[in-house]
């Protein structure tokens, strides 16, 4: 295991008869996890955490951090330590087009070396970085494929490795058009926006539900089921959430809990009491948050805005 400024640098965990790029090298450092050199000039992980974080992205020499999580980004941090970032966030569900352009072009013009996270730096982070790759390091669907199940990217999320599969190398024209005024931080995704992502996914579990299915496992219901329980654990990181008192973000962690007891029950082990159980108690759950969140009169409501379908 190597050692770069500090940062210990080791080799893939995977054998060299699978596709993995070489160049794909797992990092440990203080403050960073689940990190990883894609090339001399990208690296990729989870957010990284506090001062020793940042220290340990310095040490690697990044100059650029782009990020993909809903969260506002520690633009003042990484200021202190000479960092820029990007925010670029997306989605579980997959990475729009729209927005793959737009990694790809502020991974070409930011000033490098860049660190690309997430929060937990499994799931949208290295999607969105084998899509850099994938643009700009010349890598294979299938290695990119091997980066997502190296970097511990779960198989549930489909719409990432739908990403991976589908990806089109851009022409010229389509960067030349995309909009290069990259922003530090967006604008925080506000609660509403949340719950309409969660009740659109519900609406979508209980309607595969209703179909005819074998007696197995079903890969569309178990992606949504994890779709769901992510909604639920980023709407509590939503600020919006905090301001509506400890109460309303308790109920959101037993929402999440459950959500995760539901996509449990679909997994390969497969048990359908254990999964209408725990999706009844979902839908009790939300109708009690509703009754009390967003349907009573304005008078009697816990909070003052109501949550909107």
């Amino acid at each position: 295991m190597a050692l770069l400024s500090g940062v210990e640098v080791g080799a893939s965990e995977l054998g060299s008869g699978a596709p993995l790029r070489l160049e794909v090298k797992a990092i440990k450092a203080c403050g960073l996890d689940n990190a990883f050199a894609l090339s001399t000039n990208l690296f990729s992980g989870a957010a990284p955490e506090g001062d020793e974080g940042f220290e340990a992205l310095r040490k690697l020499g990044i100059k650029a951090i782009i990020t993909v999580d809903g969260s506002a980004p520690d633009v003042e941090r990484a200021h202190k330590f000479g960092m820029r970032y990007v925010h670029l966030p997306h989605g579980y569900d997959g990475i729009p087009v729209a927005t793959e352009l737009e990694l790809i072009k502020a991974a070409q013009m930011v000033e490098g070396p860049i660190y690309l996270h997430c929060h937990h730096g499994k799931h949208r982070g290295p999607a969105a970085a084998a899509v850099v790759c994938m643009a700009t390091q010349g890598w294979t669907h299938e290695q990119a494929d091997a980066w997502l199940r190296t970097a511990g990217t779960g198989t549930n999320y489909q719409g990432l490795y739908a990403t991976v599969r589908d990806f089109k190398q851009p022409i010229a024209e389509e960067l030349e058009k995309t909009p290069a005024n990259f922003v530090e931080a967006q604008k925080p995704t506000g609660l509403v926006d949340s719950m309409v992502s969660v009740d659109e996914t519900f609406d979508r579990i209980k309607s595969l539900r209703a179909m005819p299915s074998s007696p197995g496992p079903d890969n569309h219901l178990m992606s949504e089921a994890t779709l769901l329980r992510e909604h639920f654990r980023e709407a509590q990181r939503v600020g919006d959430a905090q301001k509506r008192g400890a109460d309303f973000v308790k109920r959101l962690s037993a929402a999440e809990e459950v959500a995760r007891q539901f996509e449990q029950a679909l997994s390969s082990s497969f048990d359908p009491v254990a999964a209408d159980r725990a999706f009844k108690q979902l839908s009790t759950l939300c109708a009690s948050c509703h009754k009390d969140f967003r349907d009573a009169p304005l008078s009697t409501k816990k909070s003052a805005s109501p949550l909107l379908r």
